[in-house]
C-alpha cells in the first residue's frame, strides 16, 4: 500500500506540475499525446475506485502478477476504450479542466486504496483478486504511465525509486525471470515492456536470460 500511495501521489504531482503546452506534446504511449495519457489515468482512477468498492465473498482468481494480459503485439490504438480515450481526452479543450479532474478523481482513489483492507477480495475485469494484489499491480501501472508522461519532458520529476523497484520486481515476475543486474530499474521496465528497442548490449544481456521481452501488458 506505500507503494501504491507513494507511486500515485508522484504521478499526481507530476501532472498537477505540468505547463499547458505539455499537454500537447507526445508522451510515451505510442499515437497519445501527454494530454490522451492524463485522461486514461482519470478512468484508471475511476476503476481503482469502483474496483475497491466491489467486494465479493468467493476466493481470488488472480494475484498481482496474473492480473495482466500479455499481447502479442503493441496496442495498435484501434481499441474502442482507447480511441473514446482520445475523443474525451480532447474535449475537455482546457488543460486546467483535465488536471482538475484527475486531482478531484485521483485524491479520492488514493484515500479509497489507503482505507481498503489488504486481505478484502475484490471484483473487477471478471475475476477476483486480494486488495493487496490489485494495488501491487497498479504500482506497475502508475510508474509505467509515470515514464510515459515524462518521456519527452525534460525536467519533469521522474517516478520514485520504490516504485521503481517494486515494478520492476513484479515484470519480472510476469516475464518469469529476472532482467539482467546491469539494466537500471527503468530501463529494465522500458525495454521490458517495448517502450523501447533494447540497444546491442542490452539484447546481448537479455538473451542470456529465461525472461521474456518485450511483453505488451494490457
Amino acid at each position: 500500500m506505500d507503494d501504491f500511495t507513494r507511486s500515485w501521489t508522484a504521478l499526481r504531482e507530476a501532472v498537477a506540475g505540468l505547463a499547458d503546452e505539455d499537454f500537447a506534446r507526445p508522451s510515451g504511449c505510442a499515437g497519445w499525446l501527454v494530454r490522451d495519457l492524463v485522461c486514461h489515468l482519470v478512468i484508471d482512477a475511476q476503476d481503482v475506485l469502483i474496483t475497491l468498492a466491489t467486494p465479493v465473498g468467493t476466493p481470488p482468481t488472480r494475484d498481482a502478477a496474473s492480473y495482466w494480459e500479455v499481447a502479442d503485439a503493441p496496442p495498435t490504438g484501434a481499441d474502442p476504450l482507447d480511441a473514446l480515450t482520445v475523443r474525451l481526452a480532447a474535449a475537455y479543450e482546457d488543460p486546467g479542466l483535465l488536471k482538475f479532474h484527475l486531482d478531484d478523481v485521483g485524491a479520492a482513489a488514493g484515500r479509497a486504496a489507503v482505507l481498503a483492507a489488504p486481505g478484502l477480495a475484490v471484483g473487477t475485469r471478471g475475476e477476483v483478486l486480494a486488495v493487496g494484489d490489485y494495488l501491487c499491480a497498479y504500482v506497475l501501472e502508475w510508474t509505467l504511465h509515470h515514464l510515459d508522461l515524462v518521456a519527452r519532458l525534460g525536467g519533469a520529476p521522474r517516478p520514485p525509486a520504490e516504485g521503481l523497484a517494486a515494478a520492476r520486481e513484479l515484470l519480472e515476475r510476469i516475464a518469469g525471470a529476472p532482467f539482467p543486474d546491469e539494466l537500471s530499474d527503468t530501463d529494465a521496465l522500458l525495454v521490458g515492456t517495448g517502450r523501447r528497442a533494447p540497444s546491442a548490449e542490452e539484447r546481448a544481456l537479455l538473451s542470456a536470460t529465461a525472461a521474456r521481452f518485450p511483453l505488451w501488458l494490457g
